[in-house]
């Protein structure tokens, strides 16, 4: 990994994930990564509503006189939207620096989130955000606006963050025998992120006639772990996987969950899985999404 991606719009949200993307690059040895910081101003922000054609009612200099003005507003939140960016972006250069990273690379784009990270994905590794935005106060209950865009369309790794920071020391890795679960243990043994780390590996049975197929599943995965030179701590859990998975977090004070940002269904490349998003609205910790 040698370039991680943090997407900011200033948010408490945002200024925690300059901590949490800090915390990666730096375990990264020995170079670490370098870190682009990009925050994108909505178009729609700056634009300001077209009056239409009121000619016949209130006059062709009067009609002209608006429209002139309108456009004249267009460019003050321009330049207010400008400005408001690189504030935002050189607190998060002084973040990251305070942190111990060098390597920063500020961006500022005007359009829509998901389109920019189209035009450079190829460039970094993995993506930083928070769970919430600059609105998270009036919907708390609800994930950002621009998250599952962001994970439905990327193909790389999506770091979500919460909105308080804490030390990452145990990591948990939800596995479910997918493709998806195969790339977040090449991730693991590959990455060295985890080295160091306690490292907690579940499945979950849904039912009793699911227990032999999921419990074989745990011991492959367990086995590949142990190949690498990890230690897991394996368990097979029982139920519906948001709660099974919520109350092993809440009971093992785990740090950092692992998981895919899709089930099995017909609608997986629509919306993130039902466990997913239940897991990413509840939880009080990062977690690392896969698709």
């Amino acid at each position: 990994m040698k370039t991680i991606l943090i997407c900011t719009d200033g948010s408490p949200f945002a200024e925690t994930s300059y901590r949490y993307g800090a915390y990666v690059a730096n375990r990264l040895k020995p170079q670490g990564a370098a870190i682009d910081v990009l925050c994108v101003t909505d178009i729609n922000s700056q634009q300001v509503v077209y009056p239409g054609n009121f000619c016949g009612s209130i006059g062709i200099d009067a009609s002209e006189n608006l429209l002139n003005r309108l456009v004249e507003l267009e460019h003050e939140k321009a330049k207010l939207n400008h400005q408001r960016a690189r504030l935002i972006l050189q607190t998060a250069v002084q973040s990251l620096k305070a942190e111990g990273i060098n390597r920063i690379n500020p961006i500022h784009k005007t359009g829509f989130l998901v389109d920019c990270l189209d035009e450079f994905e190829h460039e970094f590794d993995l993506i930083v955000l928070g769970k919430r935005g600059e609105n998270a106060r009036l919907a708390s209950g609800h994930l950002g606006a621009n998250l599952e865009r962001i994970v439905r369309s990327s193909r790389k790794p999506c770091l979500v963050t919460p909105l308080e920071y804490q030390p990452i020391e145990r990591v948990l890795l939800a596995y479910d025998g997918s493709k998806t679960g195969q790339k977040m243990l090449e991730f693991i043994k590959e990455s060295p992120l985890f080295q160091g780390l306690e490292l907690h590996l579940v499945t979950v049975a849904k039912t009793l006639l699911d227990r032999p197929i999921m419990n074989n599943r745990l011991n492959q995965a367990a086995k590949l772990l142990q190949e690498a030179q990890f230690d897991p701590v394996a368990h097979l859990l029982e139920g519906e996987p948001e709660k099974a998975i919520a109350s092993y977090i809440t009971e093992q004070n785990i740090s950092l969950l692992l998981m895919g940002a899709y089930g099995h269904s017909r609608i997986r490349h629509l919306v993130i899985g039902s466990t997913t998003a239940q897991m990413l609205r509840s939880s009080n910790i990062p977690v690392l999404l896969f698709r």
